[in-house]
């Protein structure tokens, strides 16, 4: 696969896992941890928009839910984390002096954290590639630029 190619599919992937985690995590962060039960009923819902997106056949959602539920429930609990880390680093900086150890050490978390979520969600996301063809995975991407021109125009 020549290079261009590579970047395009990954820019996909990238469009792919970035709709994924909105729409399959939006409800954490202000209003705390969101349940296994409501983040189950999410995905699921989640997965209804998509299939109707790409026009999945059956086979295809039989195939994708495992892959896609599986990489919520990986990932949710370090989404949580990294919420955690930066309500430690706000404290941290409150602190009448500062220490830059533990500022250190906190960064070297959050970024090993992170690195853990991306490999999960790269995983996931070539999983699920395998599943769709070419023209869904493009359907995909034109439907995941339309929404970040809502989102950022």
């Amino acid at each position: 696969m020549n290079k261009f190619r590579r970047i395009t599919l990954a820019t996909l992937l990238g469009g792919v896992a970035a709709g994924i985690g909105f729409k399959a995590f939006g409800q954490g962060g202000r209003h705390g941890p969101m349940d296994p039960a409501r983040l189950e009923e999410r995905v699921d819902r989640m997965l209804k928009h998509l299939y109707v997106e790409i026009d999945a056949t059956e086979e295809q959602k039989r195939r994708l839910e495992p892959i896609v539920k599986q990489a919520a429930r990986d990932l949710a609990p370090m989404r949580g984390s990294l919420h955690a880390g930066r309500r430690q680093a706000i404290e941290l900086l409150t602190h009448d002096t500062i220490d830059p150890a533990a500022l250190e050490e906190l960064r070297a978390r959050h970024l090993q954290l992170a690195d853990e979520a991306s490999r999960r969600l790269t995983r996931a996301l070539a999983d699920a590639a395998e599943v769709l063809t070419p023209a869904q995975r493009k359907e995909l991407a034109a439907h995941f630029a339309r929404r970040h021109g809502r989102w950022h125009g």
